[in-house]
């Protein structure tokens, strides 16, 4: 792989080639990315989607805030912003053509992870980490088992299997009426969002990072190819024609999502109790032993304030550990042969351990996200049933009137039933996962008649 083509500026539908050095200095392309990013209807649905711990919080608890889908994905945006920055900056001093020859600025490097990290849970269904797993067991073990036989094995592999990378692409990327191209991002953005760059099967080939799961849908294969031919991605031959080695800029994403989650899922269980205190700080104290100002910390009275220090230092000392193991296998990356993220490759990986051995033992799975895990697959589910019983009993001429009135209920673009069978359970499931908690929830009571 080589820079020059990683940082492609080409969009969905460009007839000519667009330079660097022809861009317009107060409103580059990739910051326009992360503008329309942001101001997607998709983005804003994330405002009300957990991240790990639900929403209303439970009575007693300490502080009235935590993460959303949304308040995440906006934080890793800003840590990816930086990681970008500095690292673009040593990339320009390993290869100055690209500012000299070509107009290049760090500031391209992190305006291109920044917006890819912005959209990096974009494609999440609601109730948190379960929400991909509700889906995919509908088709795996539930009523939508009975669609395997009108389905390719890719294409049953897709929905078993429902991936928020492969669905975040989809939205990212899909032509509407009158919207070719979607978002019409630029490649350069796409590839440093494409975290596996690959298609559902086969499943796992190798060890590689870029194979631990999949990033897009048999829907989007034939433009997921458009934008992996533009950008460069190198075959990966354990998964011959539909898998490719990462763009280097996405281990940065992936970097930035590590830390943010890593630090502040941590820093939510301590705000509501579920971590003692006390017991929590000296995890945190043992991430930045080295760079930690001890009368600094000493003389900070409140707790909270001790507790967002030790978090800004905890996130810049990652900061900085991820992009020296990113320079120092620089190579290799754009080799497609470094094979793991950054930080496990870093010096803090012990402690990093730590604090997610921690987390998933009093956060993860506490009462209250296993309380709505376990509702989510129960909606999800009967969502799903509902919604495709009725398009694939139109689509076969045996739908009912309550097919009728539910096909009605749906929003325009996820009605029509005049298309392969995949088609039409794929969208249902892209529908159940644009929804966020309260919508999902909502629609499930009137679905079963407990709301009028």
């Amino acid at each position: 792989m080589n820079w020059e083509q990683l940082l492609s500026l080409k969009r969905h539908g460009d007839t000519h080639k667009r330079l660097r050095k022809e861009q317009e200095e107060t409103r580059l392309g990739f910051e326009v990315d992360y503008d329309r990013i942001i101001f997607s209807s998709t983005f804003r649905s994330l405002q009300d989607k957990t991240q790990v711990i639900p929403l209303p919080i439970s009575v007693g608890s300490k502080k009235d805030f935590v993460h959303t889908r949304l308040t995440h994905s906006l934080e890793v945006s800003v840590v990816g912003r930086t990681l970008g920055r500095i690292a673009g900056q040593k990339i320009l001093s390993k290869y100055p053509y690209l500012n000299e020859v070509h107009g290049y600025h760090f500031s391209d490097f992190g305006a291109i992870v920044a917006a890819a990290a912005l959209a990096h849970d974009i494609g999440n269904p609601p109730f948190g980490h379960s929400g991909e797993k509700a889906i995919g067991n509908y088709f795996e073990r539930g009523n939508g088992k009975k669609y395997k036989t009108f389905l390719s094995k890719e294409e049953y592999q897709d929905l078993i299997d429902f991936e928020g990378n492969a669905n975040g692409f989809k939205l990212l990327t899909e032509s509407r009426e009158g919207v070719p191209g979607g978002l019409r991002l630029s490649y350069a953005t796409l590839g440093a969002f494409m975290k596996y760059p690959k298609a559902s099967l086969p499943k796992k080939p190798s060890k590689h990072i870029a194979d631990k799961k999949f990033g897009f849908f048999q829907s989007e294969k034939d433009f997921f190819m458009e934008v992996v031919d533009e950008i460069g991605l190198i075959p990966n031959p354990k998964n011959a024609g539909v898998g490719f080695y990462r763009h280097p800029l996405a281990y940065l994403v992936e970097a930035a999502d590590d830390i943010c989650y890593t630090i502040i899922d941590f820093e939510d269980g301590i705000n509501l109790g579920l971590i003692p205190e006390e017991y929590a700080l000296e995890y945190l104290i043992n991430l930045v032993k080295e760079n930690i100002n001890t009368k600094k910390y000493n003389s900070m009275k409140q707790s909270s304030d001790r507790l967002s220090y030790l978090r800004a230092l905890a996130i810049n000392t990652l900061i900085m550990d991820a992009v020296e193991v990113f320079e120092e296998n620089e190579t290799e990356i754009l080799a497609g042969t470094f094979d793991s993220p950054l930080l496990d490759k870093g010096k803090y990986k012990a402690q990093i351990d730590d604090i997610i051995k921690l987390s998933v033992e009093k956060v993860y799975q506490s009462t209250e996200v296993v309380d709505k895990e376990l509702a989510g697959y129960r909606i999800i589910s009967d969502i799903l049933d509902v919604y495709t019983t009725a398009l694939v009993n139109k689509k076969e001429g045996i739908h009912t009137n309550y097919d009728k009135l539910l096909i009605q209920s749906l929003p325009e673009n996820y009605k029509s039933s005049e298309t392969s069978v995949y088609k039409i359970l794929l969208d249902t499931c892209c529908f159940v996962a644009s929804l966020s908690d309260s919508a999902a929830v909502h629609i499930h009571s009137k679905l079963m008649g407990k709301q009028f």
